[in-house]
């Protein structure tokens, strides 16, 4: 029944893809980064849902009838959320970890900031090396290629129906087995810079034993970290670039391994 051309249908098409959508805002990073405050996310996954709708939608049909079935739902759609979570912040994961690497190496491990959006303290290089990669990562559009491979869960998973089988926890490890590797990647120039300075500094303290060497060593370490550190932006571009241009392919990969439709052996959209 319609009431001035009104479809209780599309209502519940528009909710079902309200709480996709919500998956960009609230979980993945850049958007849902808790130094933006709710209202703003609230607002914007307004309009991205009013955006995507007309193109992006799932039938009213599959709205479940019970609140339990709602909630069940609800949760497939916030592990969904916690998947894309996963597979996205490991970059941004490892270039901390590098930078909480070089801080120890150049004698900052005390000197600690708040990270406003882990909540969590970390070491002042870790810090600004998230910020460079981030601005990295949206100057080469990232947050857009993560909007489309939202927009992709629409063809393969239905709602609050994410199938976690051990191909997508295959997928997802073989993402964040990198994250150390990575993080040595970003700091080995400057661990094997101060390296060298500490085997220099244990030398001359060997040969000149009246030598302060721990005092001499302190503002060395700090030069040669800052030099280094500078050569080491060109390393940060490579990676964070060559990770935005897999994005789309890493999240096709988990929707696919994640998609009930493909393990079933139908057809999406058939």
């Amino acid at each position: 029944m319609t009431l001035f051309n009104f479809n209780p249908s599309d209502l519940l098409s528009f909710y079902l893809t309200l709480f996709r959508v919500s998956i960009v805002m609230f979980l993945l990073p850049v958007f849902g980064s808790s130094s933006i405050p709710n209202m703003v996310k609230a607002a914007l996954t307004l309009v991205i849902t009013l955006a995507v709708w007309p193109q992006l939608s799932f039938d009213g049909s599959l709205m479940p009838a019970s609140p339990y079935q709602i909630a069940l739902m609800i949760l497939g759609e916030l592990i969904l959320g916690l998947v894309f979570n996963i597979v996205i912040t490991v970059v941004f994961a490892a270039i901390q970890t590098g930078g909480n690497f070089i801080g120890v190496q150049m004698g900052f491990s005390m000197v600690n900031v708040l990270d406003p959006v882990t909540g969590t303290n970390e070491a002042v290089t870790a810090h600004f090396l998230y910020m460079c990669a981030l601005l990295i990562f949206l100057s080469l559009n990232g947050h857009l290629y993560m909007i489309s491979g939202i927009a992709k869960t629409f063809e393969y998973i239905p709602p609050g129906e994410l199938l976690i089988s051990p191909t997508l926890y295959t997928q997802v490890m073989n993402i964040t087995e990198t994250l150390f590797v990575l993080a040595i990647q970003v700091a080995a120039p400057i661990i094997a810079s101060i390296f060298v300075i500490d085997l220099a500094l244990a030398l001359i303290g060997k040969m000149a034993p009246q030598m302060n060497v721990l005092m001499l060593g302190f503002p060395i370490k700090i030069l040669v970290g800052l030099i280094f550190l500078g050569m080491v932006f060109t390393v940060l571009g490579m990676h964070v670039s060559g990770f935005v241009a897999g994005i789309p392919e890493y999240m096709l990969n988990v929707i696919k391994s994640g998609s009930p439709s493909i393990h079933s052996g139908t057809i999406p959209g058939s």
